[in-house]
């Protein structure tokens, strides 16, 4: 065997996992992989554990206790210095004067077309000093790029942070035996700093989960990641917690986007349905990467939607980043091929297929019929409102 590649042994899908050393590992890679990972996936340049059970299994664990997620794969990007805010407003649609520093706010940051770029959760860490907990893109290169021709003072660099998540009904009790009851004080969608046996954390009440939530950036991580891990899993175990992937049964569930899924470069904010209220602020005469073409799309309307829908016939599985989703065309009645599937899964708490699909716009009125070339054959399909649990998401504000 090449030397320079790592073998794991006592992965359950396969003998070996063949880790190669371009490949970047997060600063919990090898505490996270003790719990026996069946599957990684590449985000971000890293490693990204996506399975330790079987997905059935893992949501379970989610929605009824307490679960710990490898998220170091989330790189955070830094915008610092006299012109960070500037900069930030200039980034992003929403409009930064309404993210006091404490607040965290989910971000697009939108290309000169409109498109999306990435998707991730800005934290306001200080007044001039921002950071995006990032989706899978070099976003990085782009907000350099920008702030060399931008003429502001600023500075873009990846810091040495990474989360954690921690998620699920029980994720309250696990953090206030961690960080005592201030915790508790803490709205959806805001941070505080903390300590945490000597190492330096910022908490945010954020997750990928539909679920109560937390994640726990680690700062020095690369130091620490072993540490914070070991400490995290202690504190769950008296609550029975359960390390386990990204569950997109439950994102899918609760209407939450994923990155070169439901989203992409392509795509823009109407389109998703973000685009007419919270996430593309046309603020007076401000400016932002893509403000024109938001603004001529909006006036314009747009020609397909993401939509809802739900798939009868067998279950199409469980949504995980083995499953070529892409491959799901929707057919028109008639059997023309108008769009296609971007995230499908059986929920086993609704015992029905759900998932979303881009389609033109003379088809996303509910109750509309469709039909999906889909993994188990063709099945017939309809467009159904969405999120499908939750859609006030009173849980994860809970």
């Amino acid at each position: 065997m090449n030397p320079a590649i790592e073998n794991i042994q006592g992965i359950q899908a396969a003998p070996e996992i063949l880790l190669y050393p371009r490949i970047r590992k997060s600063p919990f890679f090898y505490a996270s992989r003790r719990h026996g990972v069946r599957k990684y996936s590449v985000y971000n340049h890293h490693y990204h554990p996506r399975l330790y059970t079987d997905p059935v299994d893992e949501y379970w664990a989610l929605i009824q206790g307490v679960t710990l997620w490898d998220v170091g794969v989330e790189r955070q990007i830094e915008i610092s210095g006299p012109d960070a805010f500037a900069f930030t407003q200039r980034l992003v649609p929403r409009d930064m004067r309404q993210c006091q520093v404490g607040q965290c706010k989910y971000v697009f940051v939108t290309a000169p077309d409109g498109g999306i770029l990435n998707d991730p959760v800005l934290l306001r860490i200080e007044e001039n000093r921002f950071w995006l907990s990032l989706a899978d893109s070099d976003i990085v290169l782009w907000c350099r790029g920008l702030a060399y021709h931008s003429g502001l003072d600023v500075t873009i660099q990846e810091v040495d942070v990474a989360p954690v998540q921690v998620q699920g009904p029980r994720a309250k009790a696990v953090m206030v035996d961690l960080f005592g009851e201030s915790v508790l004080a803490m709205p959806y969608y805001h941070l505080m700093e903390a300590e945490l046996d000597g190492m330096s954390v910022v908490i945010s009440r954020t997750g990928y989960s539909g679920e109560i939530g937390y994640e726990i950036y680690l700062r020095d991580a690369s130091r620490h990641g072993e540490a914070l891990w070991q400490r995290v899993f202690e504190a769950g175990a008296p609550h029975d917690m359960q390390v386990i992937g990204p569950c997109h049964i439950r994102r899918i569930e609760g209407g939450i986007l994923a990155f070169g899924c439901d989203i992409w470069y392509d795509t823009n904010p109407f389109e998703v349905g973000m685009g007419y209220d919270w996430m593309v602020d046309l603020r007076g005469d401000d400016d932002f990467i893509g403000r024109a073409a938001l603004e001529r799309i909006k006036a314009e309307g747009v020609s397909r939607k993401l939509v809802g829908v739900e798939i009868d016939g067998p279950s199409v599985g469980y949504f995980t980043d083995g499953l070529m989703i892409d491959v799901f065309p929707v057919l028109a009645p008639g059997g023309e091929r108008i769009g296609q599937v971007t995230s499908a899964t059986h929920s086993p708490r609704q015992e029905r297929n759900i998932g979303y699909a881009m389609v033109p716009l003379a088809y996303t009125e509910l109750g509309t019929p469709l039909r999906i070339e889909a993994n188990t054959g063709p099945q017939d399909a309809v467009v159904v409102a969405k999120p499908f649990h939750d859609p006030s998401k009173d849980i994860p504000k809970a």
